[in-house]
């Protein structure tokens, strides 16, 4: 009866210490890619629109390699003028598509006001794209 005992605690704490051991590999955070800035090349879009309308708009922008997918539109100001960014992101490993080809994203515009509005895209470390929106 004992040895029964015995090896019924040796079982328990065998699985104890087998459960607690396995570790989750999931829950681990894949690699993060890397996120720098794109050069916006043109912005293709409706000249004018309408109150409560919303404009869609594409913008071309180059990455450093083929590899570059869109990420988001950020805010940048360059001499005291605001306009918008493009971040691309970067797969963490070695792209071997090394040619930048020029990709495309939406940029969404809806006014609740009539006015004529700028969108100020980042082309370079020191100008912007500009295009002008007259919303009616």
């Amino acid at each position: 009866m004992k040895n029964f005992k015995f090896k019924s605690v040796l079982v328990v704490l065998f699985l104890a210490t087998a459960l607690i051991s396995c570790s989750n590999d999931d829950d681990k955070p894949g690699p993060n890619p890397a996120v720098r800035i794109a050069s916006v090349t043109a912005i293709d879009g409706p000249a004018t629109g309408k109150v409560n309308e919303e404009l869609s708009y594409d913008i071309s922008f180059v990455g450093d390699n083929a590899c570059a997918e869109f990420s988001q539109f950020s805010e940048i100001i360059i001499e005291d003028v605001r306009g918008l960014q493009v971040e691309v992101k970067y797969p963490s490993e070695v792209c071997t598509l090394q040619v930048p080809d020029p990709k495309k994203t939406v940029y969404k515009f809806k006014s609740a006001v009539k006015g004529t509005f700028e969108f100020k895209f980042k082309k370079s470390d020191k100008e912007f794209i500009t295009k002008k929106v007259v919303i009616e």
